[in-house]
């Protein structure tokens, strides 16, 4: 089992002690979109790597994000106040993200390397530029950065 993987039921038995109900609630959709995972991907038990979990982590984040953005749309003040709190909580368990400069720095190597020069390029110049970014930059961010590079 992955470090973060591992650290996630650890979490949640510190929300039950604490009596966080946001936070538990959090931790269990993360724990059960994990199971949910690792049942597809070869049966119950089977482990997850920091990356796979990374991903579930970032999809989770995405659905908040976009409650986030109908609710606060539709005036709902306190539903979009818990949508962002959830959202902070799931932050804790992603990498540091890239700085501007490392992304900008990120996508120039892999343009360079995969010799592209046109928007034709881009579906390979992401493929490595999100490879090298290892779940730690967003893919409309990097995608931005590759079309402005390519353009």
């Amino acid at each position: 089992m992955s470090d973060l993987a591992a650290r996630i039921p650890e979490d949640l038995k510190a929300a039950m002690k604490a009596k966080d109900t946001v936070a538990l609630t959090v931790i269990r959709a993360l724990k059960t979109a994990m199971t949910n995972a690792s049942i597809e991907k070869g049966g119950l038990g089977t482990p997850l790597d920091d990356a796979e979990v990374t991903a579930l982590i970032r999809k989770q984040i995405k659905q908040r994000q976009d409650s986030f953005t109908q609710f606060t749309n539709a005036g709902r003040g306190e539903l979009a106040a818990n949508e962002a709190a959830e959202i902070k909580i799931l932050e804790k368990y992603l990498p540091a993200a890239l700085t501007a400069e490392e992304i900008t720095a990120l996508v120039d190597a892999a343009v360079a390397e995969t010799g592209a020069t046109s928007k034709a390029d881009m579906g390979k110049v992401m493929k490595l530029a999100q490879e090298r970014a290892e779940g730690r930059a967003d893919g409309k961010l990097l995608s931005q950065e590759v079309a402005k590079r390519l353009s």
